[in-house]
């Protein structure tokens, strides 16, 4: 039935993780055969990703196990997407999801809103800071998905939002929560420290000018300032995957200073908002393990938005605003870009969605 709404199909950009245990091995080829992740010459990354997943499948299958055998991920990116389609309203709206190193990929979801027949396409990335490495890499894939399934429509890529408002007073309400239940559970005046930790990248890809590590300084002094309190706090790393150098700190080294300091800790996930096995097992069973073994007093962790409701508030504004700006890429800053330092920000290198 024609409801003389716009058709709008909204594509949630995410990682993607295994359905099965067998789905492990190409899940990690997918990953380390992708150039903005190895980057080497193609017949090297070739060959050098088959060994990396090799060595990494014993690993990997045994924190699959801890979560029955598959990634959450694509569940809870699904609870996403069905509730941002319900919170526009305004259009006719089909939210898709397009991971990028598992099904449903790129090309099967461009054939699925080719089929869908939209006025117009918003590619989502639910990446709040933007990396070569993830959102970078996802719009790539796009623009050739989109091209291999004869898909042209409007489209309006939005490329971060670090410092939105919304999304920061959502991630500030989860850390106060907790924070506050947490510390009703500390006996005396035990201190409190709080990690914001996110996925790492080697230190040559953010000296190439990839933004990340500078929109995760962004993210965190955000939170902070919306916490309205002071805090001892500390940025950090997690989830080094090659021998190269990676920015740090490290998760590792703050949980153990953290036991040498004798303060608790409280782990904030500041660049996911989608649990999956850097939550669900490195952050609350692996680093719960180190902060015992280290003296840590207590450790807890401040959930990711998965389906909160202010965060999908937030997603559909920022929905809304990317529209009203669009076609093209947009950013949730009212036009400011990253500093021109950041040489591989998508403005700076004039990219546009298809």
């Amino acid at each position: 039935m024609n409801t003389g709404q716009k058709k709008l199909a909204v594509v949630l950009f995410n990682l993607g993780g295994p359905d099965r245990p067998e789905a492990i091995r190409p899940f990690l080829l997918n990953l380390f055969c992708d150039p903005a992740i190895l980057r080497v010459p193609w017949l090297v990354r070739f060959f050098l990703a088959r060994v990396i997943a090799f060595a990494r499948v014993k690993q990997a299958t045994e924190i699959y196990t801890l979560l029955g055998g598959r990634s959450p991920l694509l569940e809870l990116t699904q609870r996403q997407a069905d509730a941002l389609q319900d919170s526009l309203p305004e259009f006719d709206t089909k939210c898709f999801i397009a991971m990028r190193y598992w099904h449903p990929m790129s090309l099967q979801t461009a054939r699925k809103v080719r089929d869908f027949a939209p006025d117009e396409i918003l590619l989502l990335p639910l990446y709040p800071q933007y990396s070569t490495t993830t959102t970078g890499s996802s719009l790539t894939a796009w623009r050739e998905a989109a091209a291999t399934a004869g898909l042209v429509t409007r489209t309006t890529a939005l490329c971060c939002y670090p410092e939105e408002s919304e999304f920061i007073a959502a991630t500030a309400t989860l850390l106060c929560n907790r924070l506050r239940e947490f510390r009703q559970t500390l006996p005396g005046n035990t201190p409190v420290r709080v990690l914001f930790s996110a996925h790492g990248l080697p230190e040559k890809i953010i000296r190439s000018g990839d933004p990340y590590q500078n929109q995760i300084e962004r993210s965190t002094a955000a939170i902070r300032a919306a916490l309205g309190e002071e805090i001892d706090w500390v940025i950090c790393y997690q989830s080094r995957a090659t021998p190269v150098k990676w920015i740090g700190p490290s998760t590792e080294d703050e949980i153990e200073r953290a036991g040498h300091d004798k303060v608790a800790l409280l782990v904030v996930p500041i660049a996911f908002v989608s649990d999956h096995s850097e939550t669900l097992v490195e952050l609350d069973i692996e680093y719960a393990a180190l902060a015992e073994k280290s003296g840590v007093p207590a450790y807890t962790r401040v959930p990711v938005q998965n389906d909160f409701p202010p965060f999908i508030a937030a997603l559909a504004n920022l929905a809304r605003r990317a529209l009203a700006s669009g076609p093209g890429l947009c950013t949730a800053s009212d036009g400011k870009f990253c500093p021109h330092v950041h040489t591989q920000c998508p403005h700076h290198l004039a990219v546009v969605a298809p």
